[in-house]
């Protein structure tokens, strides 16, 4: 395996990696301004008030999306894997 092809591999997986933490920063993101949104048009400023429907949404989207997030996950270790047993 040469420079070029670790290179490679590395961007590969630092897109699949932005790839498959994306929706959940963005569900984590929408559900935020929302909340706070909610207490600037309500005056409440609890500060506790936005962490638990933050994760609850983060881990719902989880729930829905890990089948996705292991496909794409495997399908990159099976090239990675195809090309460790060409070099050896």
């Amino acid at each position: 395996m040469d420079q070029g092809q670790i290179i490679d591999f590395t961007r590969q997986a630092i897109m699949l990696t932005i790839e498959i933490s994306t929706p959940v920063m963005v569900v984590g993101l929408v559900v935020g301004v929302a909340i706070s949104l909610l207490q600037a048009l309500t005056q409440v400023q609890e500060m506790t008030l936005t962490f638990v429907p933050k994760i609850i949404a983060i881990f719902a989207t989880m729930f829905v999306l890990f089948p996705v997030m292991i496909t794409l996950l495997t399908e990159f270790m099976d090239k990675i894997a195809s090309q460790i047993v060409h070099i050896g």
